[in-house]
């Protein structure tokens, strides 16, 4: 038995590939090219020099209007009208209010336009256009990810304690915003002979997903230095009850901003810095 384990642990995980495939996607985190904050009334934005807002050289000159009025954002036409080939969630681009949520982008109207993929994001109460370029030089000059070997001693399961009623956190980003998250409850474990709790945020209640966000004393060295990612499903009884939950250390991630200045990612709350190496998962990207 013990043979077999040894065994699943040499091999590298699927998942590692899948990660990288992941940000190699045409609208994926490497090909962020740019992030400009709105400014109240009209923000035109294309590639021609008086635009406020500038995109790749590439897209038309004058590709549309975003309009900020208070918590409202509207698309407009420029004075030509939309370019052809604009387009608003799959539609041919019209006028309209576009839906913006606040520091989660899922149900924000993707605007495409050959290989761009623009939308509107608010963070901290601010609004602005994130801009994905399908040959951005960060995705076309991907160089592959560096990893630690996997180490079956950093795979452990925690006890779950549930936070009844559950609390919420106010996190911090790199970019100097906070926004409000949900913690359901917090993974006590045991590593290497010390006791250690880490907290979770619930970004979505209909997805059986956890999100932690870890720094460990890696980050002076080897690993990305405002922290990285573990992703894990729910405990073992649900997240109101206490429980066991798996936490594989091996596929700790680098957040968006190891690869690219133009993301909003979050820092990890004080309980999830922890005074232990774990020489595992993905180290720097640019090193």
């Amino acid at each position: 038995m013990r043979a077999t384990v040894r065994s699943r642990w040499s091999r590298t995980p699927n998942w590692r590939s899948e990660h990288a495939a992941e940000l190699q996607k045409p609208d994926g985190w490497l090909a962020l090219a740019g992030l400009e904050w709105l400014q109240a009334g009209e923000n035109p934005f294309g590639s021609a020099g008086d635009n406020k807002i500038h995109l790749p050289a590439s897209s038309p000159p004058h590709l549309g209007v975003l309009h900020l009025d208070g918590e409202k954002v509207t698309l407009n036409p420029p004075a030509a009208g939309f370019p052809q080939g604009f387009m608003v969630q799959g539609q041919a681009a019209q006028p309209q209010e576009l839906h913006v949520d606040p520091d989660h982008d899922k149900n924000n109207p993707r605007m495409t336009i050959g290989p761009l993929n623009v939308y509107v994001i608010k963070r901290g109460g601010r609004f602005a256009l994130r801009i994905k370029d399908a040959k951005s030089a960060t995705l076309v000059g991907f160089h592959g990810l560096k990893w630690y070997a996997p180490n079956e001693k950093y795979r452990v399961t925690a006890h779950w304690a549930p936070y009844n009623p559950q609390k919420t956190y106010t996190i911090a980003t790199l970019i100097g915003t906070t926004y409000p998250a949900q913690i359901p409850g917090s993974a006590e474990f045991n590593l290497l002979g010390k006791t250690y709790r880490i907290d979770p945020i619930l970004e979505d209640p209909a997805v059986a997903k956890l999100f932690f966000v870890v720094r460990d004393t890696t980050s002076s060295t080897t690993t990305y230095p405002s922290c990285r990612f573990l992703y894990t499903g729910f405990p073992d009884h649900g997240l109101d009850q206490p429980g066991e939950l798996v936490l594989d250390f091996n596929r700790l991630e680098n957040p968006p901003c190891a690869y690219t200045s133009f993301a909003t990612c979050p820092l990890p709350p004080p309980q999830n810095r922890l005074s232990i190496a774990l020489p595992v998962g993905e180290q720097r990207y640019h090193e």
